[in-house]
């Protein structure tokens, strides 16, 4: 059994990150079979919302690895 909290922890903002990620990936799908312009541009838009998404939830799952800075005294 897999100790808890250890490196291999999958955390709510590591889920995010990967479904933000292939989100962006079935936009721009969609994006590049849309007959209509305005239909590419809103996908690629929300493409790019996703990717943003995704990169808050890295910060987050980046700032959760490092230790917590200790006060100098």
């Amino acid at each position: 059994m897999a100790p808890v909290g250890g490196p291999g922890r999958i955390t709510l903002d590591g889920q995010l990150q990967s479904y933000w990620e292939r989100e962006a990936v079935r936009l721009e799908t969609l994006a590049a079979a849309a007959s209509a312009a305005w239909q590419r541009r809103r996908l690629l838009r929300k493409a790019e919302a996703a990717r943003a998404k995704a990169e808050r939830s890295r910060q987050r799952e980046a700032a959760r690895a490092r230790p917590p800075a200790t006060p100098e005294t």
